[in-house]
């Protein structure tokens, strides 16, 4: 059975209020939202979950409504940033895992590597585009993938257990 609109916009309003809530908690001690990712997984669970357009959804709206209500991401740049890169990792692994029909592994991947390749051309139209005083693109991602290394091996770790574990309660069933 197929999940009505209704059902995704309260799903999409579920991971939006948990991309909100949990990087509060790690945010409680210095760096430990950096390190971690925690708004990371709620994005990447509503796209698995919902699809690829209320995955999206999910991207674009928690990291601004988070930046809104409890100032983290800053707006700018770090903010922006994330706003492209949350959104393709909802839409990819949405799109991925629903329409695709890939594994829960392949999608997972696909959606952090697309999703930082996306962050790093945000990163170059910042710097090179704005001005923007941060450093150049590679060096932005790959001090964002060596600080996010614990939060990347959770995400490779909880994600797919947490799909499975979905699946087999058959709430993922009714997405599709």
């Amino acid at each position: 059975m197929k999940m009505d609109k209704t059902k995704k916009i309260v799903y999409s309003s579920f991971f939006i209020a948990l991309g909100i809530i949990i990087p509060m908690l790690f945010h409680t001690i210095k760096n430990f939202g950096r390190a971690f990712l925690p708004m990371h997984i709620p994005v990447l669970l509503g796209g698995f979950i919902l699809g690829p357009y209320f995955g999206l959804l999910v991207g674009l709206i928690t990291p601004f409504l988070s930046s809104i209500l409890t100032g983290m991401p800053p707006i700018f740049p770090v903010g922006i940033i994330m706003f492209f890169e949350l959104s393709t990792y909802g839409f990819v692994s949405g799109l991925f895992y629903n329409k695709l029909k890939q594994n829960e592994i392949i999608t997972l991947t696909s959606a952090m590597i697309i999703g930082r390749i996306i962050a790093a051309l945000v990163v170059a139209v910042l710097v090179y585009g704005f001005g923007a005083k941060m450093p150049n693109p590679f060096t932005y991602i790959k001090m964002a993938v060596i600080v996010g290394l614990p939060g990347i091996a959770i995400q490779v770790i909880l994600i797919p257990i947490l799909v499975l574990s979905l699946k087999r309660t058959r709430i993922l069933h009714e997405t599709n």
